[in-house]
């Protein structure tokens, strides 16, 4: 007999990231093989200190457009869309 069960979408989860996207995934081994934190130094004299606005993050930007470009992903809005969806890009 074919039992049918309600499922329930808004049951909380505590999930941890790093164990769904596996070791040798290639963002993985891109992010232990190149240190970013130079894009702060190279950037920081176009950043404005006192504009009372937060900035985004340029390592974020970077990151976004590597993955872009990796993925052949036409254009930055769809980047964010993909990033939203898939988990290995976080």
């Amino acid at each position: 007999m074919l039992i049918k069960e309600k499922s329930e979408r808004n049951t909380l989860e505590i999930l941890i990231l790093e164990g769904l996207v596996s070791q040798d995934h290639l963002l993985r081994k891109i992010d232990f093989a190149v240190d970013f934190t130079h894009i702060y130094d190279l950037l920081e004299d176009l950043y404005c200190a006192d504009n009372k606005r937060p900035s985004i993050n340029p390592v974020v930007l970077f990151k976004m457009v590597l993955i872009q470009h990796l993925y052949v992903i036409p254009s930055l809005q769809r980047t964010v869309e993909e990033i939203n969806m898939n988990i290995a890009y976080r």
